[in-house]
């Protein structure tokens, strides 16, 4: 078996897609702003965006499940080499963090956290050194 892609299933597609396009700069594989689905080039893994809607339909779904307020499902992590760097860019970009850069030292990476138009949590972090 062999994963190949992440698909986020979005009731907003068109900001996503502008998202992950323009602010997060992931190349675009396959769709575009106007559509319903789209693969996007993540340094060799796809990351796919598909709407609610569509999904729910093509497997027969009546409605779709309400989502927890409570907790997160899932969290998109993308490694980067500066995070600060990435933290200024991002917010110069309208990102709204969720939180600043700080180093999580028992998980050894420093990181920060924000959310996609739909609400999908997104961290980018960095290894830290082995020092210390």
């Amino acid at each position: 078996m062999k994963m190949t892609h992440t698909r986020l299933l979005v009731s907003n597609y068109n900001d996503c897609f502008i998202f992950y396009r323009d602010i997060m700069e992931f190349a675009v594989v396959w769709g575009d702003e106007n559509g319903i689905y789209a693969d996007f080039d993540v340094n060799g893994h796809r990351l796919a965006l598909f709407g609610k809607a569509p999904m729910a339909e093509a497997i027969g779904a009546e409605s779709p499940k309400l989502k927890s307020e409570q907790q997160d499902d899932v969290c998109l992590i993308f490694a980067v080499e500066d995070v600060d760097g990435t933290y200024d860019s991002l917010k110069r970009k309208g990102v709204i963090p969720i939180n600043k850069p700080h180093d999580q030292k028992e998980w050894r990476i420093r990181c920060f956290h924000f959310r996609d138009p739909a609400g999908n949590l997104i961290e980018i972090n960095k290894e830290l050194g082995m020092s210390g």
